[in-house]
């Protein structure tokens, strides 16, 4: 008789346990997350760590971490790093630097290497994006302006924790933190990442876009799946981690008009593989050693969580931002994350730390995790001591940022010279990238099929027309702008610099190409360099190139704005509105109206928001018709999406008007509708029915069945007419349903 193989059997145990564990907690209102790792620990009891079936958990417990970091890739967006604005920068910098700093010094404090103890500054600093949004949206604390803050430091927290797994990574190859080699590997990454960034904005928007009709549900899944194993497998060729090429892939995929329906498509596969990597790091606590470690876990959770409060709260208040905003997002970072987690299990892979810091940190994640719901309560009364106990001046000048301030207007030059320098930043790494691709990979290649001489000459001129639009753009993109010619034109004086800095364009280009001769053919630095500027000469002349150029630069603006302009389009209020509003407390909000909220039906007037709240309904958008600033005679109805304007305590008091009968309702179970069926009923001698009409009977109106045939002697007839008169023995041929075709049947 064939056996179940202990690989599935030890597999199904771990989704039963998870699954057993998960409905119990979500009883609790605890996080999914929290509840796969106590799985885990309860696993650990009947699952053997040494044998080969735990390994092959292992290897799912590798699948899980890809499609993580693809759904958080996906959720991630380079773009949303752009817009999430200072404060959340300055914030996240100033959080991660201390905590790191904190965590450093603690580590070494309990006897641990210098390594050991990085990896624990690195861990700590991490904060739980997943559990945070749950919380935030059930303590219906989403909606206030303090969480677009937390949401924008989550997004940097991301991006940073995956550029701590790749210098993490060195620092363990290495054993030793080596400045030079954590910089080679900082710009390594740097331009992995904006090469496959550039390549696949480039491409994968087209692609999408031109085999969008053959694109159903299943065949999108397959196609992204494949890409994020593909750049997977590239990541790990590069030197990364599979993990970074997953998270890589994901964040450029968010970037087009797909990104939602993929990330539907593949939420589920993130739940399934994310819930066994969760369960295997539960496995790994040794439970019965925990005592050991009580002092580091309790000094390492309180350390999270004061630390964490006090430096969010400063660098939030670093940022200009307001004392209640501070506090409110200090208090929703006070744990630590999934990210954590990862680089856990990435340094015990690569030896870098102890088994038992894994099992403290993942110890101390629990406890913190589990506080997080309080210490978000603890914000309000905080707030309210903080305002009785410190001083008025030291009030007014933590809250001098939330005052409307004008914007004043940069200067032409230095809006010329900050595009100039992005322009060419971005495309001169490019030029890098792509001449060290070829002098590395591309040479070796073509000198197999074409030595000496003939392949060098083949490598010099494939490089030069890779190399051709990118140096082009910087050159001579930013010559046309206006701000270059309205400097040009206003002074003479401004002729000279504008000059130098397209003789500096210029020596960069023909300076790297230069490089490139000098390693290809050997020759001497001024034959090499006119030789090069000629090349340069001809990028700048050449008609051609120059349409090629703008084609291909045009192609990519049209593929980097493409998710932007679809979403402004569908947008309720424009961006530019958005940033122009007057004060900082004030912010916009969306609500979507519910069948059974209390103001379904009424006109504006009717609801006197703005006298009752101090909201403003800005837009109604109802279907494809968006209704701007609408008038009091303008009705609310089910489904209509209202955009709001106000602070935070007014949307509160707002948001419970709109809810005042959800509570009534969402603790009613949802209970299956009785079945309708057809039966028959005989009129008795007795009954009411006797002498009355079809009509008059009551049949429908009064017991919502309906008459559709009557035998009466040996005749049968459907679809009676209404004024028949019944009478005793007739057989009626009821359909409704069977409670109600008794009531008439006693009668």
């Amino acid at each position: 008789m064939h056996e179940l193989s202990p690989f599935i059997v030890d597999l199904a145990l771990v989704i039963v346990t998870a699954a057993v564990f998960s409905i119990l907690f979500k009883s609790l209102k605890q996080p999914a997350v929290l509840s796969y790792i106590i799985a885990g620990v309860v696993l650990s009891f009947f699952i053997n760590k040494e044998s080969p079936e735990f390994e092959h958990l292992e290897s799912w417990a590798e699948i899980g971490i890809i499609f993580l970091l693809f759904g958080l890739g996906l959720e991630f967006s380079f773009k949303k790093l752009m817009k999430v604005g200072v404060t959340a920068i300055i914030t996240t910098l100033f959080v991660v630097i201390t905590m790191m700093s904190v965590g450093y010094f603690l580590g070494l404090s309990f006897g641990w290497s210098p390594t050991t103890s990085f990896y624990l500054g690195a861990m700590i600093c991490m904060s739980s994006t997943m559990m945070i949004i749950k919380i935030l949206d059930e303590l219906k604390l989403s909606r206030k302006n303090f969480a677009g803050i937390v949401f924008g430091i989550l997004v940097i927290e991301d991006l940073v924790a995956v550029l701590l797994m790749v210098l993490l990574s060195t620092i363990a190859v290495s054993q030793k933190v080596e400045g030079a080699e954590l910089f080679f590997s900082f710009i390594k990454l740097l331009g992995f990442l904006l090469f496959w960034f550039l390549l696949g904005m480039f491409l994968l928007p087209t692609f999408l876009r031109k085999a969008k009709r053959f694109l159903n549900d299943e065949t999108l899944l397959i196609v992204s799946v494949a890409f994020c194993i593909g750049m997977v497998y590239l990541a790990t060729k590069a030197g990364f981690s599979e993990a970074l090429g997953a998270f890589v892939m994901g964040s450029i995929l968010a970037e087009t008009i797909e990104s939602e329906r993929i990330e539907k498509l593949t939420l589920p596969i993130k739940d399934f593989f994310g819930a066994i990597f969760f369960v295997s790091v539960g496995m790994m606590i040794h439970f019965t050693s925990l005592g050991a470690y009580i002092v580091p876990i309790l000094v390492i959770s309180l350390v999270v969580t004061i630390g964490k409060v006090l430096s969010t709260i400063a660098g939030v208040l670093l940022s200009g931002q307001n004392m209640h905003t501070a506090v409110y997002t200090g208090f929703s970072l006070s744990q630590i994350g999934e990210f954590s987690y990862i680089i856990a299990a990435l340094g015990l892979s690569l030896g870098a730390i102890e088994s038992s810091l894994y099992q403290i940190i993942v110890a101390a994640s629990v406890i913190t995790t589990i506080s997080t719901p309080y210490m978000m309560k603890l914000a309000a009364p905080t707030y309210g001591f903080l305002e009785k106990v410190v001083p008025q001046s030291w009030q007014d000048f933590f809250n001098r940022g939330s005052s409307a301030r004008p914007v004043s207007e940069q200067g032409i030059w230095k809006k010329l010279l900050t595009d100039m320098g992005k322009t060419m930043a971005i495309h001169f790494f490019m030029c890098v990238i792509i001449v060290y691709l070829v002098l590395i990979y591309g040479v070796p290649f073509v000198q197999e099929f074409l030595p000496g001489m003939k392949g060098n000459l083949l490598v010099a001129a494939a490089l030069i027309i890779l190399l051709s639009p990118f140096m082009r753009i910087i050159i001579i993109s930013k010559d046309n702008s206006e701000e270059f010619r309205r400097l040009w034109s206003e002074s003479k004086s401004n002729r000279g610099p504008l000059l130098f800095t397209i003789f500096a364009r210029v020596l960069t280009c023909t300076g790297l190409i230069t490089f490139v001769f000098f390693e290809l053919f050997h020759a001497g630095f001024a034959i090499t360099f006119a030789l090069a500027l000629v090349c340069v000469m001809g990028f700048i002349t050449s008609s051609h190139l120059k349409k090629r150029t703008v084609s291909l630069e045009q192609h990519f603006k049209e593929n980097y704005n493409e998710k932007e302009k679809l979403h402004e389009s569908k947008a309720p209020v424009t961006k530019g509105f958005v940033d122009h509003l007057l004060a900082k407390d004030l912010h916009l909000t969306e609500f979507t109206i519910l069948p059974h909220y209390s103001i379904v039906g009424k006109t504006l007037t009717e609801s006197n928001f703005r006298q009752s709240f101090g909201v403003n309904i800005v837009k109604i958008i109802r279907g494809n018709v968006r209704i701007n600033i609408p008038n009091g005679d303008e009705r609310i109805y089910p489904g209509d999406h209202i955009v709001v304007l106000g602070t935070d305590t007014q949307m509160e008091a707002f948001q419970t008007l709109l809810e005042e009968k959800r509570l009534k309702y969402e603790h009613y179970e949802e209970k299956a509708s009785p079945e309708v069926l057809m039966e028959q009923i005989q009129i008795g001698v007795n009954s009411h029915l006797i002498g009355k009409t079809i009509r008059t009977s009551g049949i429908q109106e009064t017991y919502a069945c309906l008459l559709v045939g009557i035998e009466r002697d040996d005749a049968s007839m459907q679809n009676p007419d209404l004024d028949m008169v019944l009478e005793a023995g007739d057989i009626l041929w009821l359909i409704g349903e069977h409670d109600n075709i008794l009531k008439i049947n006693n009668i």
